[in-house]
């Protein structure tokens, strides 16, 4: 398998880089790599470019998160399958219910989130991310927050994780109450 030189991260560490203009091409050159496994597999799934990789200008962990949205049951084990054929490892729930993560690289380049479109994973996704392109404060405060938990948690990733938790759970609040009484 060929490696971007872009792109990689070795399992149980932390490492977040300068925004790289190449990533958005990463995502759609696999997302075009995965158009014919899919077509093959019959699944229908959307798939969107999420995580700080898809926000121009974040700094981020260099691997390229996709978030894959099926519309039913048979549609989510086609695509587990499909994705499996695609080469990418699939490691269940990993304590999300109704969400199913892949990886794929060595070391690892891909994240896929499989799930149900329309399901409070999907919606918070792709909120998250469309709030930090909208919002550059809020996008340099997550920014300082990433570069220091990784300075901090360089080899632990669950405290990198939990350390940014409160801030999502923050920032998806204020995103909704945008979205409910709009912006001025």
């Amino acid at each position: 398998m060929k490696r971007s030189p872009t792109l990689g991260l070795a399992s149980g560490t932390v490492r977040v880089v300068p925004y790289d203009p190449a990533w958005p091409s990463l995502f759609d050159a696999e997302v075009a790599r995965l158009a014919p496994i899919l077509v093959e597999h019959d699944v229908i799934v959307r798939i969107a470019h999420t995580g700080s990789t898809a926000v121009p200008g974040l700094p981020a962990k260099p691997i390229i998160d996709m978030l894959a949205g099926h519309d039913d049951v048979n549609g989510r084990e086609r695509a587990i399958a499909a994705l499996e054929a695609a080469g990418y490892t699939y490691r269940g729930e990993q304590g999300i219910p109704g969400r199913d993560f892949f990886r794929r690289g060595e070391p690892r380049q891909y994240h896929m989130h499989l799930t149900r479109v329309g399901s409070a994973f999907w919606n918070d996704h792709l909120t998250f991310r469309d709030h930090l392109r909208a919002t550059p404060a809020t996008a340099q405060a997550y920014a300082s927050l990433k570069l220091g938990l990784a300075e901090r948690y360089p080899t632990n990733r669950e405290l990198y994780i939990e350390g940014k938790t409160e801030f999502v759970h923050d920032t998806l609040a204020l995103a909704s109450v945008k979205e409910i009484g709009g912006t001025r």
